[in-house]
């Protein structure tokens, strides 16, 4: 393995971490300072993040995802005491999911359009049929890894989305909206 840098850099794959529920409504605060911090710590390179809802660009010669995940995990808990879900994505994931929304998809006054984050346990194309678009209402696509929601806003409260929370899959689950998304592939790339 090489030591300079930048050498390094270049023959890591590059990732993304998701961190679900933390900097919501004050729980689970942790900076992104410091969560870049607890991803340098266990040793990721090149570490970003974007926003402050818990998504972090990194790489890494680590091809185990989950010991990856267990890593990056306890180096968060270490450095902040938070404890919070993580989800890891390589970058043809996430291309794969912008690949497959509609361009016209977007996230904006008149329209909401999510992508839930599927943990591995419960990710499966037969998801949506558990979870029920309203036809005519909703939108909803599946993608290995997650599934791709849309809804005018006008219609966001008759969504079937919102009936998840609550649930046990919820809590299998990390959503960002399609913008975000999109912006990840993007600085993923750079």
């Amino acid at each position: 393995m090489p030591t300079d840098p930048v050498a390094r850099y270049i023959q890591t794959m590059r990732y993304v971490g998701l961190l679900r529920g933390i900097n919501v409504g004050g729980a689970n605060t942790i900076s992104m300072a410091e969560l870049k911090g607890a991803f340098e710590d266990a040793g990721m390179v090149a570490v970003r993040t974007y926003i402050n809802s818990g998504n972090v660009l990194f790489s890494t010669d680590i091809e185990d995802r989950s010991r990856l995940v267990d890593l990056l995990q306890e180096a968060i808990r270490e450095r902040s005491g938070v404890s919070a879900d993580l989800q890891v994505r390589e970058e043809d994931d996430i291309a794969a999911i912008v690949g497959a929304m509609p361009a016209g998809w977007t996230n904006d006054a008149s329209m909401k359009c999510d992508v839930v984050f599927l943990q591995p346990d419960v990710d499966r194309a037969d998801i949506l049929d558990e979870l029920g678009p309203r036809p005519g209402i909703e939108d909803a696509l599946y993608v290995p890894g997650a599934i791709i929601w849309r809804v005018d806003r006008k219609d966001a409260t008759r969504s079937r989305l919102t009936r998840m929370v609550g649930t046990p899959l919820y809590d299998r689950v990390t959503v960002r909206n399609c913008n975000t998304t999109r912006k990840l592939l993007e600085l993923l790339r750079k």
